[in-house]
């Protein structure tokens, strides 16, 4: 028994990190039915690039925002799961293949989300994300998800999630432009059906951010907008004011 799976990457300017993101996907041990990329206003070679990687479907998203493209790639998908990447990360060779048994073995699970590991990073920085994900990551889970029940930790970068599932909660809300969008999306998730997070199924993605802000300053980012969201439901930088509940 198999799935149909949709890949949905969402990139805007990103010619340069695109390519390996696409040939990452073709080189999967369980191949997607369909891979999408979400052009979302980019001014660079960002289409040009997705067209001349064979099999990728190229959709092109004039209104710039990432959940404004994520949902773009919602309704465009055929796929009963979706799956979402971030445009800078590159997939291990199985990981498809993971994140679709764990669907398979578990009816009632409608979503699922997983960290990150850092090609480009310093070593000191790949210790601290690997210390966060085998410690304080799991206490916060704990407590948000299942002390709290107020949310749960979500990767915007790397989720899967039943069509229904997105279907249930109306879509991404593109009221929000960026920050805190994945934690918006786990926390309505999280209220209509079973979400997990889990280990194994990482992806690769970029250290740019935590090089071009520094460690600190986008640590203080995230931990602001996650709590932020989860106990106001709304995101606390970069969003407009009429966010859905």
């Amino acid at each position: 028994m198999t799935l149909r799976i949709s890949v949905i990457v969402c990139a805007h300017n990103e010619a340069l990190y695109l390519p390996a993101c696409l040939y990452s996907l073709l080189a999967q041990s369980r191949r997607p039915d369909e891979i999408i990329v979400i052009d979302n206003a980019s001014t660079d070679a960002t289409g040009e690039v997705a067209r001349q990687v064979p099999g990728v479907r190229v959709i092109e998203e004039p209104r710039k925002g990432l959940t404004v493209a994520r949902e773009t790639g919602r309704r465009a998908a055929e796929g009963e799961l979706l799956v979402y990447l971030d445009a800078d990360c590159r997939a291990p060779l199985t990981w498809l293949e993971r994140v679709e048994r764990r669907f398979l073995s578990d009816s009632h699970l409608l979503a699922l989300s997983a960290p990150y590991r850092f090609y480009d990073w310093d070593w000191w920085g790949r210790l601290l994300i690997r210390a966060y994900d085998v410690t304080l990551a799991p206490a916060t889970q704990v407590l948000v998800k299942y002390v709290l029940g107020i949310g749960t930790i979500f990767y915007g970068g790397n989720f899967a999630v039943r069509r229904e599932g997105l279907e249930l909660i109306g879509g991404f809300d593109t009221s929000i432009e960026f920050h805190g969008e994945d934690t918006n999306v786990g926390r309505r998730l999280n209220r209509v059906g079973k979400v997990t997070l889990v280990q194994d199924c990482y992806l690769y993605t970029s250290a740019r951010r935590y090089r071009a802000m520094g460690k600190g300053a986008v640590f203080r980012l995230y931990v602001r907008n996650f709590t932020s969201e989860l106990l106001h439901h709304r995101p606390k930088d970069r969003t407009h004011l009429d966010v859905r509940i």
